[in-house]
């Protein structure tokens, strides 16, 4: 009798050790390799590196009418109908760009319906009725730079009239530690304060300025 309970023990254990093997089998234990683990300090530095770098593009809409195109900037010419005068174009930095046929065209402080009208009538030797659109991919030559407390440093283009409030809003809000009251723009030898908490209260809304080309906001 002894002799069967001994046997029904063990071919239960044998049961039990071989359900638990099985269970193991499906189950491993989750682990990241050395390829998927994540590492902050790289994603924090390669981030802030990407920010500091790089400009934004175009922040806003372009005003085909207003906005005075300038130097470094990248221009798309499209010619209907016509693709060996169709592509992208950087203004080079004496304002010029050179076009097939053409030669060099004068873009610097032309609106990009200004010039159209320029390439067309330099076109209309070549081509007849031709149909000129100007459009700008990228702004290179009008630009505010934000550093310091807030979300998303780097380069900005400035594309539109922006004011320091709005500046700081496309920078994503401020860090946790950030001094929004102590806030300065650089502007050549300039240095220009700004009271962050001031202006969203209402008060002393003349120092919520305009954005020019080149200023740098720092926020402490």
């Amino acid at each position: 009798m002894r002799v069967v309970n001994k046997r029904i023990a063990i071919l239960v254990l044998m049961s039990a050790l071989g359900l638990w093997a099985q269970d193991t089998k499906k189950d491993p234990p989750l682990e990241l390799g050395p390829a998927t683990k994540p590492n902050l300090a790289d994603k924090d530095s390669k981030v802030a590196a990407g920010a500091a770098a790089e400009p934004t593009g175009l922040s806003a809409p372009v005003d085909p009418n207003a906005y005075r195109i300038g130097p470094e900037d990248v221009l798309y010419i499209r010619v209907w109908k016509e693709p060996e005068f169709t592509g992208s174009v950087q203004v080079r930095p004496d304002g010029k760009f050179t076009l097939p046929v053409i030669g060099d065209v004068l873009a610097s402080g032309l609106t990009p319906i200004e010039l159209a009208a320029k390439v067309t009538e330099a076109l209309k030797t070549q081509i007849r009725e031709p149909e000129v659109m100007v459009s700008l991919q990228s702004v290179q030559s009008k630009r505010y730079y934000i550093t310091g407390e807030v979300n998303r440093s780097g380069i900005f283009p400035l594309v539109v009239p922006v004011t320091i409030l709005e500046a700081l809003t496309n920078a994503g809000g401020f860090r946790e530690f950030a001094k929004p009251n102590k806030i300065k723009i650089l502007r050549g030898t300039e240095r220009i304060n700004f009271n962050y908490k001031e202006v969203i209260k209402g008060k002393n809304l003349g120092q919520n300025i305009l954005v020019q080309n080149g200023d740098y906001i720092i926020v402490p």
